[in-house]
C-alpha cells in the first residue's frame, strides 16, 4: 500500500520522483497461456541495474486483469521498497479502469498513469474532466495526468490535447494528481513549457520524450522523466538525469549527441511501427531485448516487427556506441527466460 495519503501525494511525488522511469511489458510463457514470472523478474532486475527510479507495468497488451495484477505483484516483490511501480490505467471502460486501479493498490503499485480508452470519444472538456476525476476519486494513489495526442482529443477539444484550463480544474478538484506527463501538442514543446510555467510549483512536470528532456533540462528544472521506452538506451537516461541534477550540462549534451544515431533510427521507423495512433509494444519489447531485457512472445492481437525494422534499431544502437545483443533475431521471440 502507498506510504502517503491522498493529501500528501504531491509532497510525496516532489520528494520521491527524481530520476527516470522506464516501461516493463509483461512476459508470457512460450505457449502464451500464462505470464512468465522469471521473465518479469529479469526485467525488473535489469531496470534497477540500469539505474531507473521505477517502471511502468504496461497493460496495453493482450492480458487479463487478474494476470495483470499478478504481474504488478511480481514486479513489486522483485523491486525493493525504493523502486517505484507505476500502474498503467489503460483498460477498456471507466468501470474497468476503476476496478483495475483498486486492484493495483492492493498489488503494491505506488502511482497511477491515467489513460483513456480507445472507445472514449468526448465532445467537451467536461466529459474529460468527469472521466479523469472519476479515476482520481476511485483511488488513494497519486495520479499522473497525461495530455497526449494518441487520445484523439485534438483538434476536437483543443490543439494541446488537454488544455491548461482543464488541467487547472483537475488540479483544484483532485488533490492526488501529483504529476503531469507533459506530451500535449506532441511533437512540439509548447505543452511542456505551459505546464512548467503554470503548474510547476504545484506538481511534478515529467518530460518523457528524451529528445526533449535533454535539451530542455538545461534551461528549466526537470526532476522526472516518466514513463517511456527509455530502456532502448540502456542506462543512459538515468545517467542524464544525474548529470543534469549535478549541473554537468556539457556531459549531458555529449550523451545527447552520442545517442543521436539511435534516436534517428527509432524516429525513422515511427510511422511504420506506430500506425493507427497506437504504440507498438512489440517494438518496445524488442528495443529492451537489445539492451539485455527479456523479450519473448506476445499474444494476438499484437503489432508486428519485421527484420528490417529490428536490424535498423540494432544498427542505430551500434552507431551510438552501444553493444546491443547480437543474438539471432529469432531469439527475441523466445525470450531470455523461456518458460
Amino acid at each position: 500500500m502507498a506510504v502517503y495519503t491522498r493529501t500528501e501525494a504531491r509532497e510525496w511525488a516532489r520528494e520521491k520522483l527524481v530520476g527516470a522511469v522506464n516501461c516493463t511489458i509483461p512476459s508470457f510463457t512460450g505457449d502464451l497461456k500464462s505470464i512468465n514470472e522469471a521473465g518479469i523478474r529479469h526485467d525488473i532486475r535489469r531496470a534497477k541495474e540500469h539505474g531507473f527510479l521505477g517502471t511502468l507495468g504496461v497493460s496495453e497488451v493482450n492480458i487479463t486483469l487478474p494476470e495483470y495484477l499478478d504481474f504488478l505483484r511480481i514486479a513489486r516483490d522483485e523491486a525493493d521498497k525504493d523502486f517505484v511501480v507505476v500502474h498503467h490505467g489503460s483498460w477498456s471502460t471507466l468501470a474497468d479502469n476503476i476496478e483495475a486501479v483498486r486492484g493495483a493498490e492492493e498489488a503494491g503499485a505506488d502511482i497511477v498513469l491515467c489513460s483513456y480508452p480507445p472507445n472514449f470519444y468526448p465532445e467537451s472538456e467536461e466529459e474529460i474532466y468527469q472521466y479523469t476525476k472519476a479515476v482520481c476519486d476511485a483511488t488513494d494513489l497519486a495520479v499522473i495526468v497525461f495530455p497526449m495526442y494518441l487520445w484523439g482529443f485534438s483538434p476536437r477539444i483543443h490543439p494541446s490535447d488537454i488544455p491548461t484550463r482543464l488541467i487547472r480544474r483537475l488540479l483544484d478538484d483532485c488533490p492526488n494528481i501529483a504529476v503531469i506527463k507533459a506530451e500535449g501538442g506532441f511533437p512540439y514543446i509548447q505543452g511542456i513549457i505551459d505546464c512548467h510555467r503554470l503548474f510547476g510549483d504545484e506538481v511534478v512536470i515529467s518530460v518523457p520524450i528524451e529528445a526533449d528532456l535533454i535539451p530542455l533540462s538545461q534551461v528549466m528544472p526537470i526532476q522526472l522523466s516518466a514513463t517511456s521506452d527509455h530502456e532502448f538506451y540502456g542506462p543512459i537516461i538515468p545517467q542524464v538525469m544525474s548529470l543534469v541534477a549535478d549541473g554537468k550540462l556539457d556531459d549531458a549534451s555529449e550523451l545527447f549527441w552520442q545517442t543521436h544515431p539511435a534516436r534517428k533510427a527509432k524516429a525513422a521507423l515511427g510511422q511504420a511501427l506506430n500506425g493507427g495512433a497506437f504504440i507498438n509494444r512489440q517494438s518496445w519489447k524488442f528495443q529492451g531485448w537489445l539492451q539485455g531485457y527479456n523479450g519473448g512472445p506476445l499474444r494476438q492481437p499484437t503489432q508486428r516487427i519485421h527484420d528490417g525494422q529490428m536490424l535498423a534499431l540494432r544498427k542505430g544502437l551500434i552507431d551510438s556506441g552501444f553493444e546491443p545483443s547480437m543474438d539471432p533475431l529469432r531469439e527475441f521471440f523466445v525470450g531470455r527466460n523461456p518458460a
